[in-house]
């Protein structure tokens, strides 16, 4: 029978304690002012950073991937990543450097931190007037004082970093899901609006209180759901309506132009033409064409 761990010396219980894993080795924790001009060359460590920035901006490159981070932004990275940082001329970069490591233990950091090692999300979030702003500067005053408990005090701050960026980064993950289903609900409600509104149209403002978002914002997210603008979406379904009506109904034009909201049938024939590329008499006469015999 395997023995106790705590009737063990400490050497060797460590065999034993592979499922475990230990506090973080804090190899650096310091503030930096660049200077006008400054860039970091490109680099690998063979640790874990983060990197936050206090104050300006300036452009993180890591892995091959681009980021402009700001005052607030928390960036992550693995080792061996090569990254480099290139500030822009007369602006300010102030910024946070914590690098640490959790010695030959193959920690999961990644697990913690929410990304895997196939990611390229280092962007960790924002975090301008959070704890994890303030446990950060306190991490790198502790770190420069002399004593034990000083020590002490930068692993669990940091741990506790980690422990809220992970906790941060499951809520935003959660609520980006739930923002996603609101989302597409909404853009239904605009289509099925618009739909039921084949003959009056619609204006921005009519969207806009029935989603609570910007005129602006709403196109974007129509655009990107449907593959065109709202109001290009109303021209398509009238168009389309236009067609049936044309094929079932026997009305004549001017009567399927007001039908499907055009009081002018010279305009709805230019853009009936311009859309399909032939006329609603063209249209008409390609789908009544005899077949000739065989």
């Amino acid at each position: 029978m395997t023995n106790k761990l705590y009737f063990m010396e400490p050497s060797e219980t460590l065999e034993q304690l592979k499922q475990y894993y230990f506090p973080p080795y804090i190899t650096l924790a310091h503030m930096f002012h660049a200077p006008n001009g400054w860039r970091l060359l490109p680099r690998s460590l063979k640790q874990y950073q983060l990197q936050y920035v206090v104050e300006g901006i300036a452009d993180y490159h890591i892995n091959g991937h681009d980021y402009v981070t700001k005052r607030g932004d928390l960036m992550f990275h693995r080792p061996n990543e090569p990254h480099y940082i290139t500030t822009r001329p007369n602006e300010p970069y102030v910024c946070l450097s914590v690098v640490f490591h959790f010695g030959d233990s193959g920690f999961p950091v990644q697990q913690v931190v929410q990304v895997s090692n196939e990611s390229a999300s280092h962007y960790m979030g924002n975090y301008q007037n959070h704890t994890i702003e303030q446990k950060l500067t306190e991490l790198v005053h502790h770190y420069r004082m002399p004593e034990v408990i000083d020590h002490f005090q930068c692993q669990s701050l940091l741990t506790q970093i980690l422990l809220q960026m992970s906790k941060r980064k499951k809520e935003l993950a959660v609520s980006s899901s739930k923002k996603e289903v609101a989302n597409k609900a909404k853009l239904i409600l605009i289509r099925n609006y618009i739909s039921n509104r084949l003959q009056d149209g619609f204006t921005h403002q009519d969207l806009e209180k029935l989603t609570g978002w910007s005129r602006n914002y709403m196109i974007t997210q129509f655009r990107t759901a449907f593959g065109m603008s709202p109001v290009q979406y109303l021209v398509w379904i009238r168009l389309e309506k236009a067609k049936e009506l044309a094929l079932q109904s026997g009305q004549s034009f001017g009567e399927i132009a007001n039908q499907v909201g055009y009081t002018n049938i010279h305009a709805f024939g230019k853009i009936f033409k311009r859309k399909t590329g032939m006329s609603l008499s063209q249209f008409c006469a390609t789908l009544f064409k005899d077949t000739p015999d065989k």
